[in-house]
């Protein structure tokens, strides 16, 4: 008993100690430098404090973070993530959950946070000009006006396929080549500016401060020509000269850029949001763009924008949503609801196509494939569009990245998914091979932990077309095809279930396929070695 007490006291006095560990970094909020109490995502992807995020607006201040970088505290979203996981580490570690911060310490943090960056700056204030400095209001943010003032300009840009990228043979997805950057860019010369706009002051082809001074001037004007102007000249640097767009792709510019994206004036609009897609082809300016808050700007234009501005508002989202880095942020700010709605009713084909690959891309993330799921009828909609042969090939992607967690798969089940993509498959509507693949491997995915695959896919009648699949189908999808008819004949020793059910003897269970294909996954999941 007691070697026994001992050791119980040697485990108590351990986690006491552990109780005086730090938190991790990403726990504790940038301004305060404390552990939160209410998470919230700002609009440039980063995690603070509410309150301490919200003194920061207030004041109109915007500190410099350790990456250098600079947050936008436009729109706050909590963070239930980073929640749940420091109530787990205050949990695991007998910490009680901090407490809300007292306002007044929050001011007199942000207060010195000020002071510090305009001493760093050259900028000595008093507090009395702090006070006075502060914003007594946020800046007004006007949404898209649905309407255009005049005819629509061309495009400067034509589609182009010329870029692709095939997902990798390790992948669990069968691969399907697609554009890398968005349908309203294309590095062709047969679309250029029209010659009217040479008459703009020219930036020569390697801009230096002085030049990027120039551009900064007109697109900070209050005149809407000059805006215009700067946006027009902005979209052809980064459009011809593709060594500019990451010398161009600076905090001010882009802050200059961010502030048109919202602009009344449809010209000045639509090219602002060209430029961005230009500036965003470059994977250094992708974090860049999220960080600076261009993402509920773009979820605006998708809701409410013009056709071209749609266009443009799909392809910058997809050509961002690239980059790792940026997925979960970008699906945390709201962009999934606006992408879905633009796949189904955008007018323009480049919006349709350059929102499903967005999604595509951000459902490679978990946290984004739940969130689409719970969209309403989500998982209806995607298995209709997958009929038709304009979307198809992108939109099985997305319900490949679906079926790979356990909510997108049972919500697929209960869409029968596996009755439609089987009858696709029978019915030949496929034309492509690589289509084909794509729906073969949509049924795989949803094989994978699910007890009810084997008697959907029995009901469906799919062995007769995986069979077929497995002779005369590609490599990928023979492979595909044949492990599904693998396990849904089972292995050759097991019993003759059918005819045990059936007959209903010994098991008191009736003839439902449904309960034959659980019967059968439960023993050959208890009899398989892995």
């Amino acid at each position: 008993m007691g070697g026994n007490g001992k050791h119980r006291w040697k485990i108590s006095f351990y986690r006491s100690n552990s109780s005086s560990r730090l938190p991790p970094k990403e726990l504790l909020c940038p301004i305060s430098g404390s552990l939160m109490s209410d998470p919230v995502v700002v609009s440039s992807g980063q995690t603070f404090e509410r309150l301490s995020a919200q003194v920061c607006r207030d004041f109109g201040f915007s500190p410099k973070l350790e990456d250098g970088s600079r947050p936008d505290f436009s729109t706050m979203i909590s963070n239930l993530a980073i929640k749940s996981t420091i109530q787990n580490w205050c949990h695991d570690n007998n910490t009680e959950y901090p407490q809300a911060p007292d306002l007044f310490s929050v001011e007199k943090t942000v207060r010195k946070l000020i002071a510090d960056d305009r001493e760093d700056q050259g900028i000595r204030v008093s507090e009395s000009e702090l006070l006075d400095g502060v914003a007594e209001r946020p800046p007004i943010m006007f949404t898209h006006a649905a309407t255009e003032l005049g005819r629509r300009v061309d495009h400067f840009y034509s589609s182009s396929s010329e870029d692709s990228v095939v997902i990798p043979s390790a992948s669990p997805l069968t691969p399907l080549p697609f554009a890398t950057r968005p349908s309203c860019y294309s590095s062709s010369s047969s679309s250029e500016i029209n010659p009217e706009d040479e008459t703009l002051n020219p930036i020569s082809s390697s801009p230096g401060c002085e030049e990027e001074e120039q551009l900064m001037i007109k697109l900070r004007s209050s005149e809407v020509i000059e805006q215009e102007e700067a946006v027009i000249l902005l979209r052809k640097l980064t459009r011809t000269k593709e060594e500019l767009r990451v010398s161009l792709c600076t905090p001010r510019l882009l802050s200059a850029v961010r502030s048109l994206i919202v602009s009344r004036y449809s010209t000045v609009q639509q090219n602002a949001l060209a430029s961005l897609v230009n500036l965003s082809l470059e994977k250094p300016n992708k974090v860049k763009i999220v960080r600076s808050g261009f993402v509920p700007h773009l979820v605006d234009v998708l809701k409410g924008g013009s056709s071209e501005s749609q266009e443009h508002a799909a392809g910058a989202l997809f050509s961002l949503a690239l980059e790792e880095d940026n997925k979960m942020a970008i699906g945390v700010l709201g962009a999934l609801p606006p992408l879905m709605h633009a796949l189904v009713r955008a007018e323009s084909v480049r919006t349709r196509h350059d929102s499903a690959l967005a999604l595509y891309h951000l459902t490679l993330v978990e946290t984004n494939r739940v969130k689409l799921v719970k969209q309403p009828n989500a998982i209806p909609t995607l298995l209709a569009l997958a009929k038709s042969p304009a979307s198809a090939s992108r939109v099985l992607l997305i319900l490949c990245n679906l079926a790979s967690c356990n909510e997108g798969r049972s919500a697929m089940l209960d869409a029968n998914a596996v009755e439609c993509l089987v009858g696709m498959l029978r019915r030949s509507e496929l034309e492509s091979e690589s289509i084909r693949e794509n729906c073969v491997a949509a049924l795989y995915a949803l094989s994978h932990g699910s007890m009810r695959f084997r008697g959907l896919a029995r009901e469906a009648k799919a062995v007769e077309v995986l069979g077929e699949i497995e002779k005369n189908g590609s490599e990928r999808a023979r492979e595909k095809a044949k492990r599904m008819l693998t396990e849904m004949r089972g292995r050759e020793d097991e019993p003759n279930w059918d005819s045990v059910l059936e007959s209903g003897a010994g098991v008191g269970l009736g003839p439902t396929r449904y309960r034959v294909g659980v019967g059968r996954n439960v023993h050959t999941a208890n009899s398989t070695t892995f």
